[in-house]
């Protein structure tokens, strides 16, 4: 792989690798003209842009589709967490646990349908891509990768997002309250909605790394096994070592590797704030997981075959958008979802130390709503009217956001500035190697004037 830069966020395509690269085969085979190469000035296989337009258009709407289709599941789930709470409210042996067990069983319901609907996608994805034509494998990956990343993102994430910035933010209040499908809409528990997503991050992302643990210790073995069986393996005699490869099976490449890690980047950064364990969990799943590869494409899969790459591709964009969700992301998380900012503007303005803090933060129902008396979580007055602490405390969450994610990103370009892409010795070491392949060139055209002369001689 060629060098990355780091501060331009760009790979260094000094040798225009895109535009020497190969056609691929496919894109070969079903081109419908040829037209000149303006770099090697060789005619080659050219798929008009009028007529990739309508398979491009095609691969977008069967994205929106499988991203919606992932929206109504969220719905689903929600549905599913409220009727499930309703009867375990209703007996008192279960009153206390309902929320936290309709919490955790949805969660689990939810992890079943993501990994179902992202394993039908990826060969949906395949096939999509394949039919947009794209010219060399480098361009058709990149697609590929984004196509799967977006869809998986929404996937993953989107039940967190939910909970995370919309859930208790639209309830309403006693006598006016939020209703959805003639469901009320779903409020956080006593402890707010930080302790719920910690528990929904928690049993996604290490659900997640169990279930592809455990594919990858079975599906190789089983598929070796079939592979085994399909084969005729004459044992009597010496096999050679690419006889012995064969018997492997077919190695599928490091795309799922990828993706399994830049998930878990995401995971472990948009929303640490809300679950700090994250970054122990992914170590020890990364930990295990190395030893897995290694059996893996060691004493299991075909050596695989070799390909030249200018960089990882779409990746590293990937990778880096990401990297900026999580500052903006965990800005609203400690800034509208816990409990910080609200407990410090009460110190500010009432009681250092929090002394009636709880009952500050509970308003009364409004008059005439309901028979009884009721209190709710919310800063409203007795009209139902947002308190003017409210206001203050909005004020001050979204100067938090902007003064937190400015300070981030001013600290990481700092470190961008101050650390170098390459280091000094690695890169004196480059310019002398350099020195030295020009000093042989110039030895050698010496040597070739000097035969020259003496064969005129």
């Amino acid at each position: 792989m060629e060098r990355y830069s780091t501060k331009g966020k760009k790979p260094l395509k000094g040798n225009n690798y895109l535009r020497r690269e190969r056609p691929r085969p496919e894109y070969a085979a079903k081109a419908p003209t040829y037209e000149e190469n303006p770099i090697t000035r060789v005619k080659e296989p050219y798929f008009p842009p009028r007529k990739r337009l309508p398979r491009i258009l095609s691969g977008i709407a069967v994205i929106i589709i499988m991203m919606t289709l992932v929206m109504i599941f969220i719905v689903a789930v929600i549905m599913y967490r409220v009727l499930v709470s309703i009867p375990l409210f209703q007996h008192a042996s279960t009153r206390p646990r309902a929320q936290l067990i309709a919490s955790f069983s949805s969660a689990i319901v939810n992890l079943l349908c993501i990994m179902a609907l992202g394993r039908v996608y990826e060969k949906l994805a395949l096939k999509m891509t394949q039919w947009e034509m794209h010219r060399t494998q480098t361009e058709f990956e990149d697609q590929l990768t984004f196509k799967v990343f977006l869809f998986q993102f929404v996937n993953f994430y989107s039940s967190i997002i939910y909970i995370a910035f919309f859930k208790g933010k639209f309830v309403g209040y006693p006598g006016l309250y939020t209703t959805f499908f003639g469901l009320r809409s779903e409020d956080c528990n006593n402890g707010g909605c930080l302790v719920e997503l910690a528990q929904q991050l928690a049993v996604i992302m290490i659900g997640k790394q169990m279930i592809n643990n455990a594919q990858e210790i079975i599906v190789p073995k089983v598929k070796a096994f079939f592979h085994r069986m399909k084969i005729k393996v004459d044992k009597s005699r010496v096999q050679s070592r690419w006889e012995e490869d064969y018997q492997l099976i077919e190695n599928e490449g490091l795309f799922a590797e990828y993706l399994e890690m830049v998930l878990q980047f995401g995971f472990i950064t948009i929303f640490v704030a809300a679950f700090p364990l994250a970054p122990l969990f992914a170590l020890l799943n990364n930990w295990v997981e190395i030893r897995l590869d290694a059996q893996k494409f060691v004493s299991e899969t075909r050596r695989p075959v070799a390909d030249r790459a200018q960089d990882i591709g779409v990746w590293f964009s990937i990778m880096d958008g990401l990297a900026q969700i999580a500052v903006i992301s965990n800005a609203f998380l400690i800034a509208f979802t816990s409990e910080f900012l609200p407990r410090l503007l009460y110190q500010y303005q009432y009681n250092w130390n929090l002394e009636g803090y709880t009952n500050f933060t509970l308003a009364m129902a409004p008059n005439g709503t309901l028979s009884q008396p009721c209190r709710y979580k919310g800063f409203r007055d007795n009209e139902g009217n947002y308190t003017m602490f409210f206001w203050h405390l909005l004020a001050v969450r979204l100067a938090f956001v902007i003064a937190f994610e400015h300070v981030v990103f001013g600290i990481c370009r700092l470190i961008d500035i101050l650390v170098p892409d390459v280091p000094e010795s690695l890169s004196l070491k480059i310019k002398r190697e350099r020195y030295l392949a020009k000093q042989a060139l110039a030895d050698t055209d010496t040597i070739m004037q000097i035969a020259r002369g003496e064969d005129a001689g």
